[in-house]
């Protein structure tokens, strides 16, 4: 068994562990695009609504709005007004309600993304369906175990969810640590993009962008061009960052700035990691400790390889010739300045996480994710149209998903291993709903230390083997490609625990 290579680590949605970051950056040398639109303005995050006495109760609205984004007013979807949408603060054991209500012109639903919770009745279950003008309401009942860390709640309304997205419904949930952690101040980010015309409406992917997973124009940081940070030297901060982006994969790095890993997806490490860069897959978070030296840093955004070119532009099984593959851009800018700050004790170690690979395994079974062209191809290499020939497929053992149908029946309190495998020319993040998953293999060799996520990337034409504990819960639920145009045409499957 050995520990993950750099190539794993980023395949898996973490680059550089255990690389202590310098002053010579990954980009130097490489220029930096600026991105458009204004920059500078303080970095604002989102309204916080915490539980109070183990209960969180509140309303959200999906909607039509029009904000200010850069130096134009943008017409998107909001939750509640605001882009993004409230932050849900709660801790380990608490019960979330929601009261939804569609103001929109299209069904839609609600998932919270990572929570290990029920999928059943009007819990996290993404077959509920929400018409326009209706409401319904959740209720998502933490374990008292629950692992603290930084998820995130979005629509999951199948052949809607990539739309609903892109244009601006997300928000944060924070489930707490047990004991505080000593620290200056927290951060949540959350990383966005959306294309928008000279109107200041939504741009609609063609079938190509849809095929390829869309990465918008404009990146954001809570709705925000280019933010901007202070800090004093000595500051530690904790920074909480989702992908919200409905495609994009984020090579993030802050030069000049000495930084450690605290967490990805769900729980802390046993130890803070330190790394030089990390790459984050749609749907995936990570908590890094920043040690605040002086002098002004770029958060940059670097472009990652997803294999999108190979077999179908021309390119090999690695291909950069793919739509989206630029020069890094900066995501916001960090001042360190004034007087230096007495220094913070250590992090304390946590506790280590659970490895299945001690624990009996009672089934085992293979999915692999795949994109092929239906009847009539590709004409003059433009996608077919809806209900006609040569549209693209994109499918989990040769299926598209379908409601009524049951792709895996699993046993509740048992151990799977599941292989993922990809024959196709693009990476695929694969994410299942309700219980995360821990990484044993990618591409036959073994991942040394206890690895969790509940987004895994399966790369082109790999393979990755996971562990699956289906605890606590029954019911029925679904696992599915984060790229997702992807999910929205077909690359879902169905789970059900009894």
């Amino acid at each position: 068994m050995i520990s993950p290579s750099r190539r794993q680590l980023l395949a898996l949605g973490l680059g550089g562990a255990a690389t202590a970051i310098g002053g010579v950056g990954l980009w130097q040398g490489t220029r930096i695009r600026p991105g458009p639109g204004t920059a500078g303005t303080e970095m604002v995050e989102p309204e916080v609504l915490a539980s109070r006495d183990g209960l969180l109760e509140l309303d959200l609205e999906a909607a039509p709005a029009q904000l200010p984004i850069g130096n134009r007013d943008v017409s998107v979807l909001t939750f509640n007004g605001s882009l993004p949408g409230p932050t849900l603060r709660v801790a380990p054991g608490d019960t979330i309600r929601v009261r939804m209500h569609n103001s929109l012109d299209a069904p839609t639903n609600l998932h919270v993304h990572g929570l290990h919770v029920s999928p059943e009745d009007n819990g996290d279950n993404p077959f509920i369906s929400i018409d326009p003008g209706q409401s319904f309401d959740y209720e998502f009942a933490l374990p008292d175990d629950h692992p603290q860390g930084t998820y995130w709640y979005h629509p999951h309304r199948h052949g809607y969810v990539a739309d609903q997205l892109t244009a601006g419904l997300y928000g944060a949930i924070l489930v707490e640590d047990r004991e505080a952690l000593p620290m200056t101040r927290e951060r949540l980010m959350i990383v966005s993009d959306l294309s928008v015309d000279a109107s200041g409406n939504l741009v609609e992917p063609d079938r190509m962008q849809q095929m390829m997973g869309r990465e918008g124009d404009l990146v954001l940081i809570n709705g925000q061009l280019r933010p901007s940070l202070t800090a004093a030297p000595g500051d530690r901060e904790r920074w909480r960052i989702i992908n919200a982006c409905t495609s994009r994969f984020l090579r993030l790095q802050l030069d000049g700035q000495r930084l450690q890993l605290l967490s990805r997806d769900l729980g802390r490490l046993p130890a803070p990691q330190n790394v030089s860069e990390v790459v984050v897959l749609p749907g995936n978070r990570v908590e890094l400790l920043v040690e605040a030296e002086e002098g002004t840093a770029s958060l940059v955004a670097a472009p990652v390889d997803r294999g999108r070119a190979a077999g179908m532009m021309g390119g090999g099984p690695r291909g950069r010739s793919g739509p989206g593959e630029v020069d890094p851009f900066e995501l916001a800018t960090f001042s360190v300045t004034g007087n230096p700050v007495e220094k913070l004790p250590p992090v304390p170690p946590a506790s280590a996480l659970r490895d299945l690979r001690e624990e009996p395994v009672t089934e085992r079974r293979e999915f692999d994710f795949a994109m092929g062209m239906g009847p009539g191809g590709m004409d003059g290499g433009r996608m077919g149209t809806p209900g006609g020939g040569g549209m693209m497929t994109f499918t989990i053992n040769g299926q598209e998903f379908a409601h009524d149908r049951t792709d895996a029946e699993v046993r509740s309190g048992t151990v799977e291993e599941w292989t993922l495998s990809n024959s196709s020319p693009m990476d695929h993040p694969v994410h299942l709903h309700v219980w995360p998953m821990q990484v044993i293999e990618q591409d036959g060799r073994a991942v040394g230390e206890a690895w969790w996520q509940d987004v895994v990337n399966v790369p082109a034409f790999g393979e990755v083997k996971v562990l699956i504990a289906f605890d606590d819960f029954t019911g029925r639920s679904v696992f599915h490609c984060h790229i997702l145009d992807h999910e929205d045409l077909g690359m879902m499957g169905t789970v059900e625990a009894s």
